[in-house]
C-alpha cells in the first residue's frame, strides 16, 4: 500500500482504496473511449477517480479549502500549454484525413471543449496507467513518451476521426456534436467540410434579405389553424431553439446564429450527398425560378425540404398545383410561403377551391389570390368563410369577391372584430352601408390597414391642407386610394407641385375637394405637360383650371390638342368647361355645326 502511494507521489494516508476492483475494468473502458459512453458517465468515472486522488497542492488537513496561489498559478500554465499543444496536435491529427492546413487550424482553435476533453482524457489516463499498469490499453498508452502523441492517440480512441471537433468548430456544443457524428460515420471529414461551406453558400446570404426570414417565419405561423403534419412539426420545433437563444428568430437568416440549431434538429442533411442530392435539387429550384440568392427563404423557413430533394419537390409541387407541368408561377409562391408543399396545406388548397366555388367566385381570381397570398392556405374553410360572411353583408359576392380577394388577398386572414372596426370607423366619417361597400369593391386595401397608424393619419393629413370632415365622404369616394397613399412621398409633392406654378394652398384645397383624383395623378407624366400646354399652346391662364381641375383627366393628346385645334381653326374662345365636358356628339354641334364630325372617340383616361 505505502509502496503504491509512494510511486503515485501522494500521502499514504490520502489513499483510501473505496471503489471495489471489479469496477476498475469499466472505468478503464469509459476513459478510453468516452466517444462510446454518454458523458455523464463518463464525468462520474472522473469524479471517483478523482476523490480518490486529489492534487498534491491541496490542503491534507483542509480538503476544501482553495490551492495555494503559486501552485494555482503554475496548474494554470500548465494547463494552457497543453491545451496549446493539444490544439497543435489535433490540428495534425485532422490533417492526416486530409483537410487542409487552414481547415484544421480553424477547427482546432474554434473546438475548446472538444480540445479540454482530450487534455482531460490524456490526465485520467494517465493517471490511470500509473494506477494499474499491464492492462489493455494501458501498456500502449504508456509507451508513448509525449504529451502530443498522447493527444493524438486518444484522439484516435474516441473513433471519431474529427468529426466531433469539427461539428464544434462550426457551433455546435460538444454534447450534440458527439450526437449528431453518430450519423457521419461513412462521411469523409474533407467531405464533410466541403459539404457545410456549400450548404452555407446556398442557405446564408449576405444581402438585406436575410433579416426578413424571422418575419416570414412568425407570419406563416400566424395564420396557421389547420393540423400540421410531421414536417411542419419539426420545422416548429428548430424555430423554437432559435427562438430561445438572444435575438429570436430575427437570427434565422445569420449562419453563425442558425445552422448549428439546423444541424442538431436535422442530422441527416450532413449526411446527403452533394452532386447527387443537392445540386440537383438547387438546380430544380432555380429552373422554377428561384434565384440562388432566394434559396435561403425554402430551406431555413422549411428544413424537411432539403431531405426530400429535387424528385421529392417536385412531386409536392405537381400534387399542389394537379398539373403535370410545373412552371415558374410556383416559384414566387415558394419564396413567399414554402409550407404550401407540406401534406396538410396541399389538402386544404383543394378544399379552399371547393369553398370559393361554392360562393361562386372565378377559380381565376381565387388563383390570383394564393399566388399572391400563399398563407392562406393555411387557413381553415371555416375561418374563411367568417370573413367571406362580413363582405357579403357590405353586398361584396360572387364576381365583386373575386376582385376583392385578388386585389387584397390579406383581407381574408384579417379578424372578424378588426374588419368591423375599419367598417364602424368609415360609417363614423358618414358613409352609408352601401357606400362602404363600394369602398370595399373599389379599394379593398382600406381594410387591410390600421386605424390608429394609418387612416386616422391620413385624415389628419387632408385636414392640414383644407379637407375637412364634412368634405371627407365626397373626397374619399372619389378617390378611395387617398386613404392608402404615402402623404409625403406622392400627396404632398403634388400639392407642392400646384402651388409653384401659381396656384394658392387654398385654391388646391378647392381643386382636391372638387376632383380628388387629381392627387394621384404624376406630375411628370400628367400634370406638369398638360400645364404647360394650357399656358404655353392654349395662352391660358392657370386659374383656369382651379375652375376646372377635371381638365387634367382628359387624354393630351386625343381629346385636349385635337379640340382645342378646332376652335383655334375657328377662332372660338371658351372654357376649359366646355371645351372639354361635352361629349364628341355635343361639342361637334355646339362648335362645329353637325357638319365636321370628330375622328377621335372620347377617352376618360389620362396621359
Amino acid at each position: 500500500m505505502n509502496i503504491m502511494a509512494k510511486s503515485l507521489s501522494f500521502p499514504a494516508y490520502q489513499f483510501q482504496p473505496l471503489i471495489n476492483p471489479r469496477y476498475w475494468p469499466l472505468l478503464q473502458r469509459q476513459l478510453l473511449y468516452p466517444y462510446k459512453y454518454p458523458p455523464s458517465h463518463l464525468h462520474r468515472s472522473r469524479l471517483i477517480l478523482r476523490n480518490h486522488f486529489p492534487p498534491q497542492c491541496q490542503n491534507p488537513s483542509n480538503p476544501s479549502s482553495p490551492s495555494s496561489t503559486p501552485a494555482h498559478q503554475e496548474e494554470e500554465e500548465q494547463h494552457l500549454e497543453q491545451l496549446k499543444e493539444t490544439r497543435e496536435a489535433l490540428s495534425l491529427f485532422l490533417q492526416e484525413f486530409g483537410v487542409s492546413p487552414e481547415d484544421s487550424v480553424f477547427i482546432a482553435s474554434n473546438a475548446p471543449k472538444y480540445a479540454n476533453m482530450l487534455v482531460d482524457s490524456v490526465r485520467d489516463l494517465e493517471e490511470w496507467s500509473a494506477w494499474k499498469s499491464g492492462d489493455a490499453g494501458g501498456e500502449e498508452f504508456g509507451e508513448l513518451k509525449g504529451f502530443r502523441e498522447k493527444v493524438v492517440h486518444m484522439a484516435k480512441v474516441k473513433g471519431d476521426n474529427g468529426k466531433v471537433a469539427f461539428l464544434e468548430s462550426i457551433g455546435l456544443n460538444l454534447s450534440s456534436a458527439m450526437n449528431v457524428a453518430r450519423y457521419l460515420s461513412k462521411e469523409s471529414l474533407p467531405g464533410l467540410i466541403d459539404k457545410v461551406k456549400y450548404m452555407k453558400d446556398i442557405f446564408f446570404t449576405n444581402g438585406d434579405d436575410r433579416i426578413l426570414f424571422g418575419k416570414k417565419a412568425r407570419r406563416m405561423m400566424m395564420h396557421l389553424s389547420i393540423p400540421i403534419d410531421e414536417d411542419l412539426q419539426q420545422t416548429l420545433s428548430f424555430f423554437e431553439k432559435i427562438e430561445a437563444r438572444r435575438g429570436g428568430l430575427d437570427m434565422l437568416g445569420f449562419s453563425d446564429a442558425s445552422f448549428r440549431y439546423l444541424v442538431e434538429s436535422f442530422p441527416r442533411i450532413l449526411s446527403l450527398p452533394i452532386d447527387s442530392h443537392l445540386k440537383p435539387m438547387v438546380q430544380f429550384l432555380e429552373s422554377i425560378g428561384i434565384s440562388s440568392n432566394r434559396m435561403g427563404n425554402i430551406f431555413l423557413l422549411f428544413p424537411p425540404t432539403i431531405l426530400w430533394g429535387a424528385k421529392g419537390i417536385r412531386s409536392r409541387v405537381k400534387a399542389f398545383r394537379n398539373v403535370e407541368t410545373v412552371d415558374k408561377s410556383i416559384g414566387k409562391v415558394l419564396v413567399k410561403c414554402p409550407w404550401v408543399l407540406s401534406s396538410g396545406m396541399i389538402e386544404n388548397y383543394r378544399e379552399i377551391l371547393s369553398f370559393f366555388d361554392l360562393e361562386k367566385v372565378p377559380r381565376g381570381s381565387v388563383e390570383r389570390a394564393i399566388q399572391s397570398w400563399p398563407h392562406i392556405l393555411g387557413c381553415s374553410p371555416g375561418k374563411l368563410k367568417v370573413m367571406v360572411e362580413q363582405f357579403g353583408d357590405l353586398g361584396v359576392r360572387d364576381k365583386k369577391l373575386g376582385q376583392v380577394i385578388a386585389t387584397s388577398p390579406q383581407l381574408l386572414l384579417r379578424k372578424p372584430s378588426e374588419f368591423v372596426q375599419v367598417v364602424t370607423f368609415l360609417k363614423d366619417l358618414g358613409f352609408t352601408q352601401d357606400d362602404v361597400g363600394m369602398l370595399l369593391s373599389r379599394c379593398p386595401e382600406i381594410f387591410a390597414a390600421s386605424i390608429d397608424n394609418t387612416l386616422r393619419k391620413k385624415i389628419k393629413s387632408l385636414a392640414s391642407i383644407g379637407i375637412h370632415e364634412e368634405h371627407l365622404p365626397r373626397v374619399i369616394k372619389k378617390y378611395p386610394e387617398v386613404l392608402v397613399s404615402d402623404f409625403n412621398s406622392t400627396l404632398l409633392p403634388r400639392m407642392k407641385y400646384l402651388m409653384e406654378i401659381g396656384i394658392s394652398k387654398r385654391d388646391v384645397a378647392f381643386m382636391v375637394r372638387r376632383f380628388s383624383p387629381l392627387l394621384g395623378y404624376s406630375i411628370d407624366k400628367v400634370l406638369r405637360p398638360k400645364y404647360e400646354f394650357l399656358v404655353q399652346t392654349m395662352e391660358k391662364p392657370v386659374r383656369d383650371v382651379v375652375e376646372y381641375p377635371r381638365y387634367f383627366s382628359h387624354s393630351l393628346e386625343k381629346k385636349i390638342k385635337p379640340r382645342f385645334l378646332v376652335l383655334k381653326r375657328r377662332n372660338i374662345e371658351c372654357s376649359l368647361k366646355d371645351m372639354l365636358a361635352k361629349n364628341d356628339e355635343e361639342f361637334n354641334s355646339v362648335f362645329v355645326h353637325s357638319v365636321e364630325r370628330m375622328p377621335v372617340k372620347d377617352s376618360p383616361s389620362a396621359d
